[in-house]
């Protein structure tokens, strides 16, 4: 297997496993970050609901550049290996089809998960909806499966 396919294949086993992730948004050079609960499709999109009202949603609407980690936890001490995602590219709220493939993707991933009923319904002036993240890159940390060289990052198109 190549590398770029290997860091892929254990990207999206490290997608599947983790559950929060920490987006980071900014407006007029002040960063934000935020926790979500996320999912994801095959071709790595990032998939969230969030309140239009809250700071990262509303920064999103002028700067759609944001950043982002994903790290399951570790106990610090324990000689544990560490493993984690970083990323970098651009975020939006879902439209169309996108967002019954959020919807589809979250609900699988979260079957116990409530959601605000107007999501559901399609309704235009709801407060809260489901936002996509596109990384243009992604970087995984991982000292268990790459300990000579932990950062491997893979391109996006």
């Amino acid at each position: 297997m190549a590398q770029d396919e290997k860091v892929k294949q254990l990207i999206m086993e490290y997608l599947d496993e983790g559950k929060l992730m920490q987006i980071a948004t900014s407006n007029a050079g002040r960063p934000w970050i935020a926790t979500v609960w996320y999912a994801h499709d095959k071709d790595m999109n990032l998939y969230w609901i969030s309140k239009r009202m809250r700071r990262h949603s509303m920064e999103l609407e002028k700067n759609p550049n944001v950043a982002g980690t994903i790290v399951k936890p570790h106990t610090v001490g324990s000689g544990e290996k560490v493993r984690g995602l970083q990323f970098e590219g651009t975020a939006r709220p879902c439209n169309g089809r996108e967002f019954k493939i959020a919807d589809e993707l979250y609900m699988k991933k979260y079957p116990d998960a409530d959601r605000v009923p107007p999501i559901l319904k399609g309704v235009t002036n709801f407060i809260a909806t489901f936002y996509v993240a596109k990384p243009s890159a992604i970087v995984l940390f991982d000292e268990i499966n790459f300990p000579k060289d932990p950062r491997q990052e893979l391109k996006l198109g």
